[in-house]
């Protein structure tokens, strides 16, 4: 992001975010990137949207059984409190990380996500 000091613009790192790597279903994978590129998104705020309505709704209904087979190493940033928020939910209710990820792609709205600017917008 850019940040306007003192009527310069400088290029800043955005501290609210932090570096993280899972395993999530290639198929997933595709399919976000799919949908970034129709609503000129990335993936991850696609991924933060479903996970902070999963996180809302407080409740998940997860089939450990029916874990996709085809998990392949992601890495990516995410916002520092929901990502704590998704660790603690994903203990509270004896899964993965990476399941609520996959999990909260079912709770996108569309309506209500970061755009591809948005990583180099102006803060002052």
């Amino acid at each position: 992001m850019w940040k306007l000091v003192s009527g310069r613009i400088i290029q800043t790192t955005d501290e609210t975010r932090i570096k993280f790597r899972t395993n999530i279903s290639q198929e997933i994978l595709e399919k976000l990137e799919e949908l970034s590129e129709r609503h000129n998104t990335h993936s991850n705020y696609l991924l933060e949207n479903g996970l902070w309505n999963v996180l809302a709704a407080g409740v998940i209904e997860f089939d450990k059984n029916l874990r996709p087979a085809d998990r392949i190493q992601y890495k990516t940033t995410y916002d520092k409190e929901l990502l704590e928020s998704v660790k603690e939910f994903a203990k509270d209710h004896k899964l993965f990380i990476n399941d609520v990820i996959e999990y909260s792609v079912g709770y996108i709205d569309f309506k209500d996500i970061k755009t591809k600017e948005h990583k180099n917008r102006l803060e002052s």
